[in-house]
């Protein structure tokens, strides 16, 4: 009796275990992923600029509730496709990180609509040490005469805010790793384009890194010699002896005195009338008679 007890018992303990595996197979199997969550990711580290193989690109299953906005499905339809930005191994691929169909890879693919690339040559102080990176912003400042003329040296931010695109013939976008290269290339908009061109060839250009997140503008006069040093602005230089100013009033009459009124307070003389004079000769003497 007691060994049907025992029995029984283990017979109900087999039966509930079995019920447990089942439902939690049942759960897991629902919280897996189904073949219509399947997503194109990419298969190794790619850099911006390049065309998309299909040796670059597989699917994964992923969790319907978590599907990345804008993640394709099809990896056929993405091969030569371009890359603007670049993507990590198992990193989902979208629509906001390829450039439009068609388009030609390399630079090209990255400068945005209605801008245009514009390359200035720099040394290691010019380019920031090498930190001048691509996808950072740079404020571009040029060391000039200024309009004035003369010793009137002035640096000023010209253009601000600009986007690296590519350093030397690399668009890779490593922050970590710094290079000194002998030229920087700079995403502008036409008018700024004009500028820069302008400005490298009235002066020296130097490239100033600011914060990626930094919107706000560095509004400034510029520096000069004297706000530098802290002196005061040059005066005019004085006019040289016997210069009269074209706003100079005109000399007062300088009063004289006549030998009839000598002693008495000095009057202006009264201007003479005009004489007509004659020359005669009588003999060996010679006079003169006038009117």
């Amino acid at each position: 009796m007691k060994n049907r007890r025992a029995l029984s018992m283990m017979a109900l303990a087999v039966v509930f275990g079995l019920a447990a595996v089942a439902l939690a197979s049942h759960w897991l199997l629902g919280q897996a992923p189904g073949a219509g969550n399947r997503i194109v990711v990419a298969a190794a580290d790619v850099s911006l600029g390049q065309r998309l193989a299909p040796e670059m690109m597989k699917t994964l299953d992923w969790p319907a509730d978590s599907l990345p906005h804008g993640a394709l499905r099809d990896p056929v339809k993405l091969v030569g496709r371009v890359l603007k930005s670049s993507v990590l191994r198992d990193e989902p691929l979208s629509e906001a990180k390829l450039a439009p169909a068609g388009t030609v890879g390399g630079l090209s693919a990255l400068i945005t609509e209605g801008n245009r690339a514009i390359t200035v040559r720099v040394n290691d102080v010019v380019g920031v040490a090498g930190f001048a990176l691509p996808g950072n912003f740079v404020d571009i400042l040029v060391n000039t005469q200024s309009a004035r003329g003369g010793d009137n040296a002035i640096s000023k931010i010209v253009l601000e805010r600009i986007l690296v695109l590519a350093v030397a013939q690399e668009v890779g976008r490593d922050e970590t790793k710094p290079r000194v290269v002998n030229a920087v290339t700079l995403e502008v908009t036409p008018g700024q384009a004009e500028n820069l061109d302008l400005a490298r060839s009235v002066g020296t250009l130097s490239l100033v890194l600011r914060n990626q997140v930094d919107p706000r503008p560095g509004t400034t006069d510029g520096a000069t010699k004297a706000s530098l040093l802290g002196m005061a602005a040059p005066e005019a230089a004085p006019a040289s002896p016997g210069a009269v100013s074209a706003a100079a009033p005109a000399p007062a009459p300088v009063p004289v005195a006549t030998a009839a009124a000598a002693g008495s307070r000095p009057r202006l003389a009264a201007a003479a009338p005009p004489r007509h004079c004659v020359g005669v000769i009588a003999g060996v003497q010679r006079k003169q008679e006038c009117l």
